[in-house]
């Protein structure tokens, strides 16, 4: 996991895994339309995110096609997240019964 938290702190790496979501299975060349930044750097940064296991890429003929992984973006939701917003969904619920009267007393 720490990969993958190293992986997302950079704003570009974020910004490419955006750019997989909008339009899964782009070519690197794709991908460095309007990102402000070499292909070397954009191969660079999906390096990474490969690494982390973010991005997968299949070859296609003379193509290589990346894709966004969601599974450890959907691990680290489960293992951080989640546990914090059912605490917080538990209170909405309980001020919602408070102010309608249907409060246990």
């Amino acid at each position: 996991m720490d990969e993958v938290f190293k992986a997302l702190a950079d704003p570009s790496r974020r910004r490419l895994l955006d750019r997989l979501h909008e339009d899964n299975g782009q070519t690197l060349l794709q991908l460095t339309r309007n990102m402000e930044m070499s292909r070397q750097a954009v191969m660079k940064h999906l390096a990474i995110l490969e690494d982390a296991n973010l991005v997968t890429s299949v070859k296609r003929g003379r193509e290589r096609l990346h894709y966004l992984n969601p599974v450890p973006i959907a691990e680290i939701y489960n293992r951080w997240i989640r546990k914090y917003e059912r605490d917080r969904l538990a209170a909405l619920g309980n001020l919602k019964a408070a102010l309608s009267g249907d409060a246990d007393e």
